[in-house]
């Protein structure tokens, strides 16, 4: 497969999603908020086991969310407020980036990346902790001299949520 960026983009880039799990691992919230561009769609479609003749089974209709930067905010707003019972105590959360692939964006300072995602969580002191795994889609833009998450889709590999929610960003 051609067209992967190798220049020094691709250390940008993977620097910047290393940074973005880092936040969310941290718990700095606003943080990783400002790495969002001002248009934002964080969506995760709803997958279906369907036969290899019928793709790969996405939703184009269902989403577990369809987030706009808004929404972000509201969420962050929640969860700072103590009332976000499902994260109180918050979840500790490890987020694995890799196989980061970076191509050309439709326009000269956005960057098409497929990365793969396995995130840890484990909550209070239950033994038991929960394993995500997905493919992210993302678009990144070049706003102000920093690289912005203006797009990012989830596609989770089980077609059941192999944890009781989704009150973690992924």
């Amino acid at each position: 497969m051609s067209g992967l960026v190798a220049d020094a983009r691709l250390q940008e880039v993977q620097d910047f999603l290393l940074l973005e799990a880092e936040a969310l691992d941290d718990g700095r919230f606003r943080d990783w908020l400002a790495m969002m561009g001002p248009e934002v769609e964080y969506r995760m479609p709803v997958r279906s086991t369907r036969d290899n003749r019928s793709g790969a089974g996405f939703s184009a209709e269902a989403f577990h969310f369809q987030e706009t930067r808004y929404r972000l905010e509201m969420r962050i707003a929640r969860l700072e407020s103590g009332s976000a019972w499902a994260e109180e105590p918050r979840s500790r959360t490890r987020h694995f980036v890799t196989n980061v692939r970076v191509r050309e964006g439709a326009g000269a300072d956005e960057v098409s990346v497929k990365s793969n995602l396995l995130l840890y969580r484990t909550r209070g002191d239950d033994r038991s902790n929960d394993l995500l795994s997905a493919e992210r889609h993302d678009l990144l833009r070049r706003l102000d001299g920093q690289w912005k998450l203006v797009a990012r889709t989830i596609l989770l590999d089980s077609t059941t949520l192999p944890t009781h929610n989704l009150s973690v960003f992924l």
